[in-house]
């Protein structure tokens, strides 16, 4: 079981006043909507860091790839989303 750790964060009145104002709507805490608010920002950003993900894609452009006319793909997706019907 991992131990508990206490944040503090000052914000003046009137965030105050907006966030308590947002969680008895929500009839939870205002430390309750905090974390929960917390929770949702972890989620949203991302997992892998940007070099990384820059080096990935460098990687990924030094190969040669068969490829076609954009025209001719995006046609045959097209077809492919109207099931063949074209």
């Amino acid at each position: 079981m991992s131990m508990s750790k206490r944040l503090q964060v000052l914000l003046d009145e009137g965030e105050y006043r907006e966030i308590q104002a947002m969680a008895r709507r929500r009839h939870v805490t205002v430390s309750e909507w905090v974390r929960q608010a917390l929770q949702a920002a972890r989620r949203r950003e991302p997992v892998r860091d940007t070099e990384r993900k820059l080096q990935a894609v460098r990687a990924a452009s030094t190969h040669s790839l068969p490829t076609g006319d954009i025209e001719a793909m995006l046609n045959d997706i097209e077809r492919g989303y109207l099931g063949g019907a074209r």
